[in-house]
């Protein structure tokens, strides 16, 4: 039955005292948030941490869904929004990078991108590798619409914009990950070639 449940239905279930259903509602959607909060945070640890915020303060917060939209784009703008301030609070805590560091840092990437060529022949990884380059926003945007199949009203929802602000900066993220992509892809194009 719980298989079969839709997630309004687990919802229901949940506010009327079923408790044990949003075990189901995590496993269904913690793969996504988790992926999606790692595009934010850029490391495994802190998007657990964002993932787990994000679930807990979605179980505090279920009685305010309003079922006006789907339970997963509510759920992403808490992820989306959990994520901006788990970033914010990380930043001020941190020391600030020099120069010097980051293009260390834009040092030993670079080396390893071309260390792991063999280890990175499949598609997907490029892609994924090409993501994280992305700025979190743009990650996000990418994210929403290709891996969740958010309509552009829904990813509007999830990060508080106008869906036509939305489809330009979709527009201007998919350009931004094709020269990345080629960024990465340019060791295989001269194999090609």
């Amino acid at each position: 039955m719980q298989q079969l449940a839709t997630d309004l239905e687990l919802i229901n279930s949940i506010l009327a005292g079923n408790t044990a259903n949003y075990a189901v509602l995590v496993s269904r959607h913690q793969r996504f948030v988790f992926t999606l909060a790692l595009r934010f945070a850029k490391n495994r640890e802190d998007a657990e941490e964002i993932a787990q915020d994000c679930f807990i303060k979605a179980y505090k917060a279920l009685g305010t869904f309003k079922q006006t939209s789907k339970f997963s784009t509510w759920l992403y703008t808490i992820t989306y929004t959990t994520a901006m301030t788990y970033l914010r609070k990380k930043k001020l805590s941190s020391t600030s990078i020099d120069d010097e560091a980051q293009v260390f840092e834009l040092a030993n990437t670079n080396q390893a991108f071309e260390a792991n060529t063999v280890e990175r022949k499949s598609n997907y990884k490029y892609l994924n590798d090409a993501i994280a380059m992305l700025l979190p926003d743009d990650a996000a945007i990418i994210t929403l619409f290709y891996k969740a199949e958010q309509s552009l009203e829904e990813i509007g929802i999830a990060l508080a914009m106008d869906p036509n602000t939305v489809k330009v900066k979709l527009h201007r993220a998919r350009h931004r990950l094709k020269d990345k992509l080629q960024f990465l892809l340019k060791d295989e194009t001269k194999e090609l070639i």
